[in-house]
């Protein structure tokens, strides 16, 4: 048999725009309600929610129940070890928290692919693999993997066109928090400063043609970078989600 497609990777290359929301709750209750939600993507994170890795397993398995939609996992650190994990579990996309350089863009990127371009381990018997049913799924594998690195610091902004020139890298995702604390200006997102670097990233992504998105949750800021050009944008968080629908059922009370 044949491993499956990474719909999210060609959605990319195509230039369709991809709507996506974060699931930061562990189980696999809220992956399959986010599933069915009619988003093109659900970003399992394990870097600020409180999921483990072997958390994800049920999470992916899960959202293999809707077909339409992709399953973007973020590791809880450029790792190997969790690469690894995570790939044999049948995540196809990874994106990785805080690159700031090439070197580091490297690295993951070996750690996404085996011997001899990269350090991925080698197991035959893994869900990836559909326990050993796919065919030539070593050789094949890499194809169908994607890599996105998050750029959300000073560094990783100046050094954007090395980072992404890095082969094995396929798009780019802007953390707006983390950029303006490391910027100078925690928590404003909205500032000039963070929103000039954040044109920066944009315009440079257009130029070189590779794929940028960001988390956007204010929605006049969401379709704004949207009609901007933003190939992949996260509108919401399911526990954000959760807290404000209780805010307004309590308040209305």
């Amino acid at each position: 048999m044949r491993g499956p497609t990474n719909r999210f990777k060609s959605a990319l290359k195509e230039g369709r725009h991809q709507l996506g929301i974060w699931n930061s709750i562990g189980g696999n209750t809220v992956p399959e309600l986010l599933g069915g939600a009619g988003f093109d993507w659900v970003l399992i994170d394990c870097e600020h929610g409180p999921i483990e890795t072997v958390e994800v397993l049920p999470a992916l398995q899960t959202l293999a129940a809707f077909p339409e939609v992709s399953a973007v996992v973020r590791p809880a650190a450029n790792d190997p070890v969790l690469f690894k994990r995570l790939l044999d579990m049948g995540a196809q996309s990874l994106l990785v928290p805080y690159i700031q350089s090439a070197e580091e863009a490297r690295a993951a990127v070996a750690a996404m692919r085996y011997g001899p371009r990269g350090i991925r381990g080698m197991a035959g018997m893994t869900r990836a693999t559909r326990y050993g049913r796919v065919e030539n799924y070593f050789a094949e594998a890499e194809r169908e993997l994607c890599l996105i690195v998050q750029i959300e610091s000073e560094a990783g902004v100046e050094a954007f066109d090395e980072i992404v020139g890095v082969d094995g890298v396929d798009g780019a995702f802007v953390g707006p928090t983390d950029l303006s604390a490391s910027l100078g200006h925690p928590g404003e997102v909205s500032h000039p400063v963070v929103t000039d670097a954040i044109d920066h990233v944009f315009a440079r992504g257009a130029a070189l043609g590779v794929p940028v998105g960001l988390m956007a949750l204010e929605e006049p800021v969401a379709k704004a970078r949207i009609a901007g050009g933003s190939a992949f944008t996260a509108v919401g968080v399911d526990l954000v989600l959760l807290a404000e629908a209780v805010a307004r059922l309590r308040a209305a009370f």
